[in-house]
């Protein structure tokens, strides 16, 4: 496929030999000429870990100190008051069946799904539609809560949910090209001391193997990993 002329150009002022100190690349990214739309700026980390194994699966939340620059779609399996109360906390949707029955019909136009505990026998039903997508509510990354007020408001104020993928890898999203370099540069570090945190006790050898950060339009640049 054809490259545009802003892509090309945007590549040739990225060294994809050079490991960069954050600062460094995150002045490169500043820099470089944007897309129409003010693009995410994503973060992977490719961790020396077998995601395979159970023991050794990262999941897990963590609201960013500067925001994501973007409010996330939100849905609730809840029925009742806790419905109410999650609608009025903000989620974008609440229902029980009715929610399910939606998502089963092909509709996922959403970022977070959030569940009570007592609607899990019906939510598991989703697994094979959500699990793959990284949607599918779980008690470790507290999408699976009674406190359905406290979920919605947090996420929807910018907390972010991650996962290890079948390549150890790590996603997140850590602003917007907008942002201020130090804003993101305070993103990326509070993310980065999570995973350290997060290291699973059973991985053994180099835990951070690499970092790539990146627009959404725009090439990866290699972190120097220290």
């Amino acid at each position: 496929m054809k490259r545009s002329r802003r892509i090309r150009e945007c590549e040739s002022k990225v060294d994809a030999t050079k490991d960069y100190e954050l600062d460094e690349a995150l002045d490169v990214i500043k820099n470089l000429q944007g897309a129409k739309f003010d693009e995410t700026v994503d973060l992977v980390m490719h961790l020396g870990v077998d995601p395979k194994k159970p023991d050794q699966a990262l999941r897990g939340t963590i609201s960013l100190p500067k925001g994501i620059g973007r409010t996330l779609r939100v849905i609730v399996f809840a029925e009742g008051e806790q419905a109410e109360l999650a609608l009025a906390a903000g989620a974008d949707e609440a229902a029980g069946q009715e929610l399910i029955d939606k998502i089963q019909g092909g509709w996922l136009d959403f970022d977070v799904a959030i569940a009570v505990p007592a609607m899990m026998r019906l939510v598991g039903r989703l697994g094979r539609l959500l699990g793959p997508k990284g949607l599918m509510p779980s008690p470790k990354s507290g999408t699976v809560t009674d406190a359905v007020e406290t979920a919605v408001q947090e996420f929807k104020a910018g907390k972010i949910e991650y996962r290890t993928d079948a390549g150890g890898n790590v996603h997140a999203p850590v602003g917007k090209k907008s942002f201020a370099v130090e804003d993101l540069k305070a993103n990326i570090e509070a993310f980065v001391e999570r995973i350290r945190q997060a290291k699973p006790a059973a991985a053994k050898g180099r835990y951070i193997l690499g970092m790539t950060v990146s627009t959404t339009m725009g090439p990866g640049l290699r972190l120097a990993i220290s």
